[in-house]
């Protein structure tokens, strides 16, 4: 029987190891700085475009499937206190072919998010005279708009390099004011312009079903909503994982999914009349390219405005900054399990993994290239993301089946109904994000597997010791799981040819994601095998301090 040794008080660990100096509020306003990013200042105006009113719906509905994914994070996270966890889960319960591709899905994840809030930055920006020639009329970055983008890019990652410690507390500072800022937006607004006939006059739900489904991946809503994921990425440099892990994770999702259902209701009751007359889908006024900021303005509130401007910098600007710290971890625990090569482990003096750092720099630039506007980052993203967090509910269910027996700082109620659950949610999720996103999606994961199954490969090959074990066996529905999931969303009615009727289209996603689950559970790895996983955990994640 193995133990975890969730936070060790050793005063030293191995050169390569980080530092456990992040505190609860730390974690937290990790997972809550991320969540509040660029999602508060465009969501709730996609959301509404897509949806109507309905859009509300569509929160809620978010915010369920993000709970649950949380839920089974946060005993996940409490088990296995590891840097770049949500890479790592899949790879202790299936071996190295499972444990890289949802290792790639994880980093594919959060080294696109940075992109994207600098994209939501020079947005905003545009307010200004002198940034007005950052973007093109389609969205897209001109020239000077992609040299401030690298130069926001650099700065993130210049930050990180002063070590967690300062970044904790440069988080956690941003962290106050992008909780409050949206907050006095809503109070402030919805005290003088609050119109409840705006929810039924032109229809409350005019693009249907779809359309609150839709808006669920394709515009924004569970963007906005990921996050909570970045206190389990910081789990290595976590001083009590095992009590501070599941009330990080569970508290940051509480609080963002207040402030997004608040902002979605009093945008949509703020709206005059005239700005959407013509439907929602034709939505409309002076602003909207920054829409809070463009609402602020036209019901009279220009000292509002000015402040939303402001924040429109720092609030994504804070989520683009924890990001770059969650790729550099994510890179960190592949690495750790034999993905990538070890100078990924290798930190500077302040316990910070310098080379993480440059490489999420350099894919961070190069996103600018082939996804130049917000909404496309976002649906890309969103993909990603979820893919990523698939890979937890079946991980603990293979835990919860393989090792009873380990000691579980939070256990999940009902884990073996809410884990099955939160992966059909999971794929849901994924086909509502639509075959434009995910034909893109199956191409940077072809790359994955050429990158990272290149050097595992490699390692096999050359005998290194730290080389992964490619089980294929407990990994044979991982590409009936891929192409299926492929397949359905091409002959769906989410951007596909149609052939799949509506509802008919989700239960077979539903079905079929219930055959893969459980599918993967009967042929994860022996527990003999998990075992020797965690007890690698206990020698090679021994902290420093």
């Amino acid at each position: 029987m193995v133990s975890v040794d969730h936070a060790s008080t050793g005063n030293a660990g191995p050169p390569d190891a980080l530092r456990r100096d992040v505190g609860l509020i730390g974690l937290t306003w990790a997972s809550v700085g991320s969540i509040i990013g660029s999602g508060w200042l465009f969501g709730a105006e996609k959301a509404v475009v897509a949806a109507g009113p309905a859009a509300i719906v569509s929160w809620v509905v978010g915010a369920i499937a993000i709970v649950l994914l949380a839920l089974v994070h946060a005993e996940l996270g409490g088990l296995f206190p590891v840097a770049g966890g949500t890479a790592r889960y899949p790879h202790y319960a299936f071996g190295g072919l499972a444990g890289m591709s949802f290792g790639w899905f994880s980093w594919l994840q959060a080294a696109t998010v940075a992109p994207i809030e600098v994209e939501a930055m020079i947005g905003y920006a545009g307010h200004w005279e002198w940034a007005r020639g950052f973007q093109h009329a389609d969205g897209t970055l001109s020239g000077s708009g992609l040299l401030a983008a690298i130069a926001l890019m650099a700065v993130f990652v210049a930050v990180n390099f002063f070590g967690v410690r300062a970044l904790a507390h440069t988080n956690s500072a941003a962290t106050w004011w992008k909780i409050a800022v949206p907050l006095v937006a809503v109070l402030v607004i919805a005290a003088g312009d609050f119109h409840p006939a705006n929810f039924t006059s032109e229809g409350f739900a005019p693009s249907g079903v779809k359309g609150v489904l839709g808006a669920i991946s394709g515009s924004g809503i569970i963007f906005a909503l990921l996050g909570f994921e970045q206190a389990i990425q910081l789990a290595g440099e976590s001083r009590d994982p095992r009590r501070d892990l599941p009330r990080a994770t569970l508290g940051s999702v509480a609080i963002g999914a207040v402030v997004y259902l608040l902002l979605q209701v009093v945008f949509i009751a703020a709206l005059p009349h005239t700005a959407f007359a013509h439907g929602w889908a034709r939505l409309d006024f002076p602003g909207i390219s920054g829409p809070w900021a463009g609402l602020a303005t036209l019901v009279g509130l220009g000292w509002l405005s000015v402040v939303l401007y402001l924040d429109a910098v720092v609030s994504p600007g804070g989520t683009g900054l924890i990001y770059t710290t969650a790729t550099s971890r994510v890179s960190y625990g592949l690495a750790k399990n034999g993905y990538a090569p070890k100078i990924f482990v290798r930190t500077d003096a302040h316990g910070v993994p310098w080379f993480g750092l440059v490489l999420s720099f350099l894919t961070g630039v190069i996103c600018f290239l082939p996804f130049p506007s917000w909404q496309e980052l976002v649906g890309f993203i969103t993909s990603a993301s979820v893919l990523m967090y698939a890979g937890a509910p079946l991980a603990h269910g293979v835990f919860a089946r393989r090792l009873p027996h380990l000691e579980r700082p939070y256990r999940l109620p009902a884990g073996r109904v809410v884990a099955p659950l939160s992966f059909v949610i999971a794929d849901l999720i994924i086909y509502w994000s639509g075959w434009e996103t995910l034909w893109r999606l199956g191409v940077a994961i072809v790359l994955g597997y050429a990158l990272l199954g290149g050097y595992a490969w490699y390692a096999v090959a050359t005998g290194r010791p730290d080389a992964p074990r490619m089980d294929f066996r407990a990994a044979q529905w991982l590409p009936v799981y891929l192409l299926g999931m492929g397949v359905i969303s091409w002959q769906g009615g989410f951007g596909g040819t149609g052939r799949i009727g509506l509802w008919w289209d989700m239960a077979l996603v539903a079905v079929f994601s219930l055959v893969v689950y459980y599918w993967a559970l009967a042929t994860a790895s022996p527990a003999e095998e998990i075992e020797r996983s965690i007890e690698e955990v206990v020698v090679t994640d021994a902290p420093a301090h």
